[in-house]
Protein backbone atom coordinates (compact mmCIF):
# COMPACT_ATOMS: atom_id res chain seq x y z
CA UNK A 1 0.00 0.00 0.00
CA UNK A 2 0.96 3.72 -0.79
CA UNK A 3 0.27 6.93 1.16
CA UNK A 4 -0.37 10.13 -0.74
CA UNK A 5 -0.32 13.51 1.59
CA UNK A 6 0.00 17.19 0.73
CA UNK A 7 0.16 19.47 3.75
CA UNK A 8 -1.41 22.65 3.36
CA UNK A 9 -1.15 25.84 5.48
CA UNK A 10 -4.30 27.67 5.51
CA UNK A 11 -5.02 31.41 6.38
CA UNK A 12 -6.06 32.30 9.62
CA UNK A 13 -10.21 32.58 9.70
CA UNK A 14 -10.10 30.60 6.24
CA UNK A 15 -10.93 26.66 7.42
CA UNK A 16 -14.31 26.53 6.88
CA UNK A 17 -13.70 27.93 3.24
CA UNK A 18 -11.17 25.46 2.81
CA UNK A 19 -13.47 22.66 3.61
CA UNK A 20 -15.81 23.85 1.56
CA UNK A 21 -13.52 23.97 -1.92
CA UNK A 22 -12.85 20.18 -1.20
CA UNK A 23 -16.53 19.49 0.01
CA UNK A 24 -17.82 20.51 -3.82
CA UNK A 25 -14.75 19.17 -5.22
CA UNK A 26 -14.71 16.68 -7.58
CA UNK A 27 -11.64 13.93 -7.44
CA UNK A 28 -12.72 12.17 -9.71
CA UNK A 29 -11.20 9.54 -7.97
CA UNK A 30 -13.83 7.21 -7.91
CA UNK A 31 -12.99 4.35 -10.00
CA UNK A 32 -9.12 5.50 -10.73
CA UNK A 33 -7.39 1.72 -10.91
CA UNK A 34 -5.53 1.44 -7.67
CA UNK A 35 -7.08 4.36 -5.26
CA UNK A 36 -8.57 2.94 -1.90
CA UNK A 37 -9.59 5.76 -0.23
CA UNK A 38 -9.47 10.01 0.72
CA UNK A 39 -9.59 11.88 3.68
CA UNK A 40 -9.14 15.54 4.33
CA UNK A 41 -7.24 15.96 7.93
CA UNK A 42 -7.37 18.84 9.98
CA UNK A 43 -4.56 19.64 12.38
CA UNK A 44 -3.52 22.26 14.71
CA UNK A 45 -4.22 25.93 14.70
CA UNK A 46 -1.55 28.78 15.36
CA UNK A 47 -1.45 32.44 14.70
CA UNK A 48 0.05 31.85 11.57
CA UNK A 49 -1.52 29.53 9.63
CA UNK A 50 -4.12 25.60 10.16
CA UNK A 51 -2.55 22.61 9.23
CA UNK A 52 -4.87 20.63 6.70
CA UNK A 53 -2.96 17.14 5.16
CA UNK A 54 -4.79 15.56 1.97
CA UNK A 55 -4.60 11.52 2.63
CA UNK A 56 -5.40 9.59 0.23
CA UNK A 57 -4.06 5.61 -0.07
CA UNK A 58 -3.75 3.48 -2.93
CA UNK A 59 -2.60 -0.24 -3.80
CA UNK A 60 1.11 1.32 -4.45
CA UNK A 61 2.83 3.61 -5.50
CA UNK A 62 2.57 3.16 -9.26
CA UNK A 63 -0.99 2.84 -8.86
CA UNK A 64 -0.60 7.18 -7.34
CA UNK A 65 2.00 7.94 -10.04
CA UNK A 66 0.08 6.94 -12.90
CA UNK A 67 -2.82 8.39 -11.72
CA UNK A 68 -0.80 11.95 -11.75
CA UNK A 69 0.02 11.53 -15.22
CA UNK A 70 -3.51 10.72 -15.96
CA UNK A 71 -6.59 13.12 -17.63
CA UNK A 72 -8.86 12.61 -14.44
CA UNK A 73 -5.61 14.21 -12.40
CA UNK A 74 -5.37 17.14 -14.79
CA UNK A 75 -9.25 17.87 -14.65
CA UNK A 76 -9.76 17.30 -10.77
CA UNK A 77 -7.17 20.14 -10.54
CA UNK A 78 -7.61 22.68 -13.53
CA UNK A 79 -9.19 24.79 -11.10
CA UNK A 80 -7.05 24.58 -7.90
CA UNK A 81 -5.55 28.04 -8.36
CA UNK A 82 -9.05 30.24 -8.29
CA UNK A 83 -8.71 30.49 -4.30
CA UNK A 84 -5.19 31.08 -3.85
CA UNK A 85 -6.18 33.75 -1.10
CA UNK A 86 -6.92 30.56 1.09
CA UNK A 87 -3.21 29.16 1.06
CA UNK A 88 -0.03 30.48 3.32
CA UNK A 89 2.56 28.87 0.29
CA UNK A 90 2.12 25.74 -1.73
CA UNK A 91 1.11 22.47 -0.84
CA UNK A 92 3.92 20.09 0.59
CA UNK A 93 4.31 16.39 -0.69
CA UNK A 94 4.70 13.56 0.94
CA UNK A 95 4.76 9.70 -0.15
CA UNK A 96 5.01 7.05 2.28
CA UNK A 97 5.40 3.07 0.90
CA UNK A 98 3.28 1.18 4.06
CA UNK A 99 5.51 -1.31 5.58
CA UNK A 100 3.93 -2.82 8.80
Amino acid sequence: MFIAMNRFHIAPGRESDFIEVWRLRDSRLAGVPGFQSFHLLQGPSSEQATLFVSHSTWDNAAAFEAWTRSESFRAAHANAGQQRDLYLGPPQFEGFDVVL
